[in-house]
């Protein structure tokens, strides 16, 4: 595991939430720096990711157990076809406002606290939904739970903390894997339980036991055994200093605002205990902007495209599969499963695979979109049963390896710093996609039975074609261009001095690839610079200004971290010495 610059060890302040793991070399992912022999912290470690692996698992065992009778019980209390409708939208229209606000939350006052609050007010809504007696309760039932229910999220969140970025990509699919397993077995119990005298009422309200059981486990983690920063080092110096000065200010406007004094920092000094968390929220909430609409705008574009290719062929399986092949729901259902199974699957072979790639998920995020383009198209116009049913079941495997592969994206290239703001982000993009879905599948299916799939292979053809022609990079911690890429010594920093490059790279301190992100400037890679320096007379090495001139403008413009505009500094300080 890899000492980064800036990484500091602090244990967890009472009433804190997690907001990212300190990481020391040769340590297992996410184990504290405490005392004791390797194994134990290995054992500490994996005991937490297991607690989370048991929260995603419980969340989606609960939900799945509700949500397949929801359509027939707001039927049950009188609503109309369109008033169904209306009220079953609810959810993913408070979904896409409140994903990325919750998210920011979390990075805010800690994922401890908000894990917390997110779990009972989910349990809260399933509880009113239980009680719910009319369609009028019924929607407001539905609020909380549209609000909050972000527990997967931030639960992911959490994992990006706590774990290397070459390790990120496997516990995800692990953990999506154990949430996959939840979502098997909840419509099963749920099925049962609603065969029974009051079984909606009741199934509703085991649904909620079950989030307070999983509050109870979040409460109960072995917290203390992770050495933990507060949330006020979310974005830490040496990190991301151009997006932390726009939030210290943003957050010192909104305090002098209100008439609350502000810190020298730019935090609000509060005057009680209740603080300006909503200036914060909103203040980080504007710093990320330039960075989504100059990094991430790729990475989100190609997750709804492939969100809403994978939702038009979902929209009409069951009734493509009838009109088509005459199978009947059972043995549809029944596909489905196998489909689900093999998903499940495919959290335990993205380790192997990412090996395969040299763990770079964008490769494999790339291949599996393209693949997932073909089986749609090859569904689309399958002319035997045996096609059909292969498709459909190869399909769960390559939605499950992109799905783990986009949000390791996301974190790879925004930084898991702001990790819950930026996964909130990529649920509310998820959440148009089940807003344009139903109206596409609906234009789709006028045309032909196949169109859904057909026009899902055409978007995901479109989102192969974006991620060819614009390879996002990294602007957070870790990535393809993330520096420094040697081992530094444990708790080291950049020095305030430059230092000699051809030494740095000599030594180990840095690598060759922490220069790499130089390919971005027009001007060529590290060694392509070093073969100018020794070729060109020092008389002729005046244009280093210009050199420097945009060196620095790309990282400003790109709002790089101040690590990378460090190593630009020991690079020009270099060539200013003409050194050879």
């Amino acid at each position: 595991m890899r000492m980064e610059p800036g990484d500091q060890t602090s244990g967890m302040a009472p009433d804190r939430g997690l907001v990212s793991a300190t990481r020391r070399p040769r340590q297992e992912p996410g184990t504290g720096t405490q005392e004791g022999a390797p194994g134990s912290g290995a054992v500490r470690a994996r005991r937490f990711l297991l607690c989370l692996y048991l929260v995603g698992f419980l969340d989606l065992f609960g939900v799945s157990m509700v949500v397949p009778l929801l359509s027939v019980h707001v039927k049950s209390l009188g609503a109309s076809p369109t008033v169904a409708g209306i009220v079953g939208s609810s959810y993913g229209i408070l979904q896409l406002f409140s994903s990325t606000l919750v998210g920011c939350w979390s990075d805010v006052v800690g994922r401890r606290s908000s894990l917390l609050v997110c779990i009972l007010c989910s349990a809260l809504g399933y509880l009113l939904l239980g009680a719910s007696t009319n369609v009028f309760l019924f929607t407001l039932a539905r609020v909380p739970a549209g609000i909050f229910k972000h527990t997967l999220s931030i639960s992911r969140a959490l994992l990006a903390d706590l774990v290397t970025e070459e390790e990120r990509p496997v516990v995800l699919g692990q953990f999506n894997t154990a949430s996959s397993m939840g979502f098997i077995l909840g419509p099963v119990v749920g099925g049962y339980l609603a065969e029974l005298d009051g079984g909606f009422y009741l199934t509703a309200f085991v649904c909620s036991s079950v989030f307070v059981l999983n509050a109870g486990l979040v409460w109960l983690f072995p917290w203390s055994e992770v050495k933990l920063s507060g949330p006020e080092d979310d974005l830490p110096q040496g990190r991301n200093q151009a997006l932390r000065e726009k939030t210290d200010s943003a957050v010192q406007r909104a305090a002098s605002a209100h008439g609350t004094p502000a810190s020298p920092q730019g935090t609000p000094v509060s005057k009680g205990p209740a603080r300006l968390l909503w200036a914060e929220v909103l203040a980080t909430l504007w710093g990320l902007r330039s960075l989504v609409l100059s990094a991430l705008w790729v990475v989100f574009l190609v997750r709804l495209l492939m969100a809403v290719a994978v939702m038009l062929y979902y929209s009409n399986f069951v009734l493509a599969l009838e009109e088509r092949f005459s199978m009947g729901p059972r043995a549809a259902g029944y596909v489905t499963s196998c489909g689900s199974a093999l998903g499940v699957l495919a959290g335990f072979a993205l380790g192997p695979l990412l090996r395969l790639y040299g763990h770079q998920s964008y490769r494999l995020l790339l291949h599996s979109s393209v693949l997932t383009s073909m089986l749609l198209l090859l569904f689309a116009s399958a002319r035997s049963l045996d096609v059909a049913v292969a498709c459909s079941v190869l399909l769960s495997f390559s939605t499950a390896i992109g799905r783990t592969c986009i949000t390791d994206l996301q974190l790879t290239v925004g930084g898991v710093r702001a990790g819950g703001s930026l996964l909130g982000m990529g649920q509310s993009v998820t959440a148009v996609g089940r807003v344009l879905a139903p109206i596409l599948s609906g234009v789709a299916q006028e045309v032909s039975p196949c169109g859904p799939p057909g026009l899902g292979a055409a978007l995901g053809f479109v989102a192969v074609v974006i991620m060819s022609r614009n390879r996002p990079h990294s602007g957070g911690q870790g990535g393809p261009h993330s520096v420094p890429s040697g081992e530094l010594a444990q708790n080291q920093r950049c020095p305030s001095e430059p230092v000699d490059p051809g030494e740095a790279l000599e030594s180990g301190v840095f690598s060759e690839s922490s220069f790499q992100f130089l390919l971005e400037v027009e001007k060529g890679s590290f060694r392509d610079l070093l073969v100018w320096i020794k070729q060109t007379p020092k008389t002729q090495q005046n244009s280093t200004v210009t050199l420097e001139r945009d060196c620095i403008k790309c990282c400003l413009k790109r709002e790089l971290f101040i690590k990378r505009l460090y190593v630009v500094t020991c690079i020009l300080s270099y060539v200013s010495k003409g050194e050879t």
